[in-house]
């Protein structure tokens, strides 16, 4: 049920069988999500987190003018929103942007681990902590970032987190989303994402079709993005 999200966290420490079966028993039950749905509201008091097991949710914000922008998508095997634990509530909303599954954690659970185990508790910390590179890296995206560049480094970025999981064969990977959500994703317009996917495919870079993403020259489009995977933290080391 939560193999993907054990994978991301063996891709940078050892998990024991002790901590596999206690991260296993603290989940109360699986909830389907249906695609557009938002499952975690802003500003409402939580006492559960959840671990995606598959389908792609987003966190995002909704803008006075009824635009919405996405802060980070999330790939099966992340805990999206872990940080509610302390929190007890989030300043932004969660939805699945496709039909998706997690696995529901309740806080008192997660309350129990960081009692009982602290190598696993020093884990989940890492994987909040990685959630938060990945904010200030799409910061940088936002901020700097040409729009080429911008959805270079979300394809690389994309492929790098499902290739942690074991979702990529080679260097293509599912990704069943539209050009609009990726434009909230990035600041952009559906065209302007539209344009730079033509780019891409004149370049013989990319082809993002029948919801798939294919790298046709991962190098290349790596220097196009200046994407750097140091802040995906996958060395693997004693935490």
């Amino acid at each position: 049920m939560i193999d993907y999200a054990l994978n991301k966290l063996r891709a940078r420490d050892e998990v024991s069988d002790t901590e596999e079966a206690v991260l296993r028993s603290a989940i109360s039950h699986v909830m389907p999500i249906g695609k557009d749905v938002t499952f975690v509201r802003a500003d409402v008091a939580l006492t559960s987190s959840n671990i995606l097991i598959d389908g792609l949710v987003c966190r995002y914000r909704d803008m006075a003018n009824g635009e919405r922008q996405v802060t980070e998508v999330h790939v099966p095997g992340d805990f999206v929103d872990l940080h509610s634990f302390p929190l007890q509530r989030l300043d932004h909303s969660i939805m699945a942007l496709v039909p998706s599954r997690v696995a529901v954690v309740p806080h008192d659970a997660l309350r129990a681990i960081t009692e009982t185990q602290p190598h696993l508790t020093r884990l989940l910390w890492l994987a909040t902590t990685m959630d938060a590179a990945i904010h200030r890296e799409w910061m940088v995206s936002m901020g700097r970032r040409s729009a080429l560049s911008r959805v270079a480094h979300l394809l690389c970025e994309l492929h790098a987190r499902f290739a942690v999981v074991g979702l990529t064969d080679g260097n293509s990977y599912a990704l069943p989303l539209t050009q609009i959500d990726l434009a909230e994703c990035l600041g952009l317009t559906a065209i302007h994402i539209n344009r730079t996917l033509r780019e891409f495919r004149l370049r013989k870079l990319v082809t993002f079709r029948s919801r798939r993403v294919v790298i046709a020259d991962l190098p290349a489009l790596q220097d196009v993005a200046e994407f750097d995977d140091n802040y995906l933290f996958l060395d693997k080391r004693p935490r």
